[in-house]
């Protein structure tokens, strides 16, 4: 099985649009110790032939031109493309709004939560994806799901479902339930196992909030990991001074400190260990700081995008 992170950002990318945070300044003067990245995503193929997307974030068009894999074959039709299906972990922006930009009449299959299909469901801009040519699939919490193309083709890609602790997506929150995780429901942030007939088997999970011990268990002698990578410290973005919210707000747990993932995942016997959607305030996203030393030296290795893992 073949994995490629098309793109290894959090919600925004990196660098920002609008941040001149030090990190993003240094992306922006072109430091080569500091390389630019797209929003979350990732691709999958169990053949090398037909791809499974894993979220489709903003910056899919980009993303496709970057990848040869995923764009048309040269001696193709006029209108084809190797994108067989795409899978939403989550609502968030970042993750699905690059659905907007596959709109030009092209069959693929769209699989979600539940929750998250009826979120689609009742924003009418999403009917720009007519039913009738692209699918909606429900991925059912904590079963195997097949992932199958247009007229039932099979990628050979299989994808089991299971929730994590999150939040709901940002455009969604109720701030009169504040107390309540602001609405967040079963299947707002879930974890993909990745399978192909091989056996080669990865766990995707680019938001999380707590590592509980259900999912340690799960976790526990994984041949691959790509986990939530998206600040260093809880208070990151407070303490840089671009925001207001530590990592815990947004629904996603930091890497560093005794009660970060680092610490939890690291004796679980994974063999190769990802972080993934990486936040532009997060000090890992350069290669030369003690910070990206660490989680190094912890085994783990910090997304880029283009990075390819062979399972």
């Amino acid at each position: 099985m073949r994995l490629k992170i098309i793109g290894s950002a959090a919600g925004g990318g990196f660098p920002q649009w609008n941040c001149n945070y030090q990190l993003s300044r240094a992306a922006w003067n072109g430091q080569a110790n500091v390389r630019a990245r797209t929003q979350s995503s990732l691709a999958a193929s169990a053949n090398g032939n037909d791809w499974v997307l894993l979220n489709a974030s903003p910056d899919i068009r980009q993303q496709i031109a970057a990848t040869p894999e995923l764009q048309p074959k040269p001696d193709g039709p006029l209108r084809s493309t190797p994108i067989r299906a795409v899978v939403l972990t989550n609502a968030d922006v970042d993750h699905i709004a690059g659905l907007l930009s596959m709109r030009e009449r092209e069959p693929f299959v769209l699989y979600a939560s539940r929750r998250v299909l009826d979120v689609l469901d009742s924003n009418s801009i999403f009917k720009v994806l007519d039913r009738s040519i692209v699918e909606r699939r429900e991925l059912v919490l904590n079963r195997q799901t097949t992932i199958v193309g247009t007229d039932a083709m099979t990628t050979g890609i299989t994808v089991e479902t299971f929730p994590v602790p999150g939040k709901v997506a940002l455009f969604l929150e109720d701030p009169a339930l504040g107390d309540n995780n602001f609405g967040t429901q079963d299947g707002d942030a879930v974890g993909l196992k990745i399978s192909s007939p091989d056996g080669a088997a990865a766990f995707y999970i680019p938001g999380c909030a707590r590592i509980e011990e259900s999912l340690k268990a799960r976790l526990t002698n994984a041949q691959c990991l790509l986990f939530d990578g998206t600040v260093f410290t809880d208070d990151e973005m407070i303490r840089a001074g671009v925001g207001v919210k530590t990592g815990a707000r947004m629904g996603h747990i930091h890497i560093a400190g005794d009660d970060g993932s680092m610490a939890a995942i690291g004796a679980l016997g994974i063999r190769k260990r990802i972080y993934v959607h990486i936040n532009n305030t997060n000090p890992i996203l350069d290669a030369t700081s003690p910070e990206h030393a660490a989680v190094v030296r912890a085994g783990w290795k910090v997304a880029f995008d283009g990075m390819e893992i062979r399972l």
